[in-house]
């Protein structure tokens, strides 16, 4: 999973087939790879940005008709009894206000104009986070079967509009929105991202900075890992020296930190505000060594180890006889359980190098029990199909693309007997990992990653032998052994996170690195505007005047 490691289900397309590189708007752009991003540049700036000139592509552009504009008189209509709408048009009307310098009042009066949000769709193929977007001369009208396609559909008119949307003060705009209508749904249900906040603790502040870039592309999870050897992030009542004192350090030997019950509320909130599900992590039986220091009765010997502010994994474990380990995990599983509204709780399971296969196994179907026992589903590192997955569980595949052979008939072998499996191979979607030899942050312990590595890859036939079915999604997981602060986070996490939330939301058919890039470079104004100082990858037709 980090330092040292050695290691189709496609939805249907909707409504027809795509027309993504079409009059539907990529056309030119979308079809001329290099140095055609020149047609993105500021000359062009005024036009409204093609339907399908957007990051997840979305599963079917008709594009047509005049332009929406939003001006001095737009009105965000919601339906006048849908809270979770109006809630949606508040958020709009706080993205749209700053930059175009517009009131945008946020009404439940009806009316055929204006933007208009509208739960309540009977198309059965939106699913709960599908949704269609209709542009025209007098409104732009969003439509969905549900609050989370909503909240995705104004993910879209954001992108639909110049950059400069972004800014936080007032822009010159137009502010036009291409004619023609989206009709888009995930391919798969879990598209997630996961913060390390063990090794280096981030504050309440930067999560959810992290999670508003996550929600721009449509992501839907937020795994946060809370414990490693380096640091305990989350208080539990009934075993407060896990935070107080486990919490204190940090890769380096920084002051570290840990979220009070009150803070990590807050990040559920804001995530939930979001449409994102938080998955909390504590990484049993081994990466515990910041609990051992807290209690030295979880040790076998009875003696706690110092704190540990290294960067090394596999060298602490559970005392896997002792009755107090399971008091211990029973008390930390229902404390996080009460916390968490979202259906997983992770346990970790990942490099117990020092930890006896037998003990392992025997650890593990405990662990487990426990968490079924407070109503939650286990999610487990792909090591976790080793011992004997409960039914429902889910395992998280973190190997390479050249992972040995048999652990790879092990994971897939798990799937074709109900488990279900989350993938993040570390050599495409780990963004920790170096772009290149000369990148500064990160490690290469899985090779180097380079935008169209992440990107150019399909989940649904990645694990041989895999059922189709048994794919989740993808998850873009990130390592903080050598990342601080948010600047840190941005320069890893862009210009690959799109490309990951590409892969868990679009069509595989829509999966074409030529023309991916350069609606990736079409983000890279927004990237800008969001003040994201991202990694200018060669690899990417960036505009001029963003270099």
């Amino acid at each position: 999973m980090r330092l040292h490691r050695t290691q189709r289900t496609a939805l249907p397309r909707l409504l027809g087939s795509l027309l993504l590189v079409t009059a539907a708007g990529i056309s030119s752009a979308g079809a001329v790879p290099g140095a055609a991003a020149a047609s993105i540049g500021p000359a062009t700036a005024a036009a409204p940005r093609p339907l399908g000139q957007i990051v997840p592509a979305p599963a079917e552009v008709k594009a047509g008709g005049s332009p929406y504009v939003i001006s001095a008189g737009t009105k965000i209509r919601v339906g006048h009894d849908s809270r979770e709408a109006r809630k949606i048009g508040d958020y709009l009307a706080g993205v749209l206000r700053p930059s175009t310098g517009y009131a945008l009042p946020v009404t439940g009066s009806g009316g055929s104009d204006g933007i208009r949000l509208r739960l309540g769709s009977h198309d059965s193929k939106l699913g709960a986070e599908g949704y269609t977007l209709k542009s025209g001369r007098g409104s732009v009208t969003i439509t969905a079967r549900g609050p989370a396609g909503l909240f995705h559909g104004v993910q879209t008119l954001r992108q639909l509009l110049p950059a400069d949307v972004e800014k936080r003060s007032r822009q010159a705009g137009p502010w036009r929105v291409a004619g023609g209508t989206v009709t888009d749904a995930p391919r798969y249900a879990y598209r997630g991202a996961m913060l390390d906040v063990s090794r280096h603790f981030f504050s309440v502040t930067e999560v959810k900075r992290y999670i508003d870039q996550l929600a721009l592309y449509k992501m839907n999870k937020f795994h946060l890992h809370l414990s490693d050897d380096q640091g305990w992030r989350i208080a539990i009542d009934s075993w407060p020296r896990l935070a107080t004192y486990g919490g204190q350090t940090e890769v380096g030997g920084g002051a570290g930190g840990y979220y009070t019950k009150s803070d990590y509320r807050e990040i559920i909130r804001y995530a939930a505000s979001r449409y994102l599900e938080v998955v909390p992590e504590i990484d049993l039986p081994g990466h515990t060594n910041a609990a051992l220091a807290s209690y030295a009765e979880l040790n076998c010997n009875g003696v706690a180890p110092p704190l540990y502010t290294g960067t090394n994994v596999g060298f602490s474990s559970l005392c896997v006889p002792k009755a107090i380990t399971y008091d211990f995990v029973n008390d930390v599983v229902r404390e996080l359980a009460a916390l968490t509204p979202g259906k997983y709780i992770h346990i970790g399971g990942d490099e117990a190098h020092s930890t006896s296969h037998d003990d392992y196994v025997a650890f593990m179907n405990k662990a487990q029990a426990v968490v079924g026992k407070y109503g939650k589903t286990v999610v487990g590192w792909h090591q976790l199909t080793g011992a004997t997955p409960v039914a429902g569980a889910v395992a998280q595949y973190w190997g390479y693309d050249e992972t040995g052979a048999a652990e790879r008939k092990q994971v897939a072998d798990a799937a074709k007997n109900g488990t279900k499996l989350v993938l993040s191979p570390a050599d495409r979607v780990y963004l920790d990992m170096k772009y290149n030899k000369d990148t500064a942050l990160g490690l290469a312990w899985a090779g180097y990653v380079e935008v169209q590595r992440s990107y150019d890859w399909n989940p649904g036939t990645y694990l041989e032998g895999a059922p189709g079915n048994s794919i989740l999604g993808v998850e873009a997981p990130i390592w903080s052994e050598t990342l601080t602060n948010s600047d840190e986070i941005e320069q890893m996490a862009f210009p690959r996170l799109p490309g990951v939330a590409e892969l868990g939301w679009s069509p595989a058919s829509t999966h074409d690195w030529d023309a991916y890039k350069v609606r990736l470079a079409a983000q890279g104004p927004r990237f800008s505007a969001l003040g994201i100082d991202y990694y200018r990858s060669a690899q990417v037709p960036w505009p001029a005047d963003v270099r």
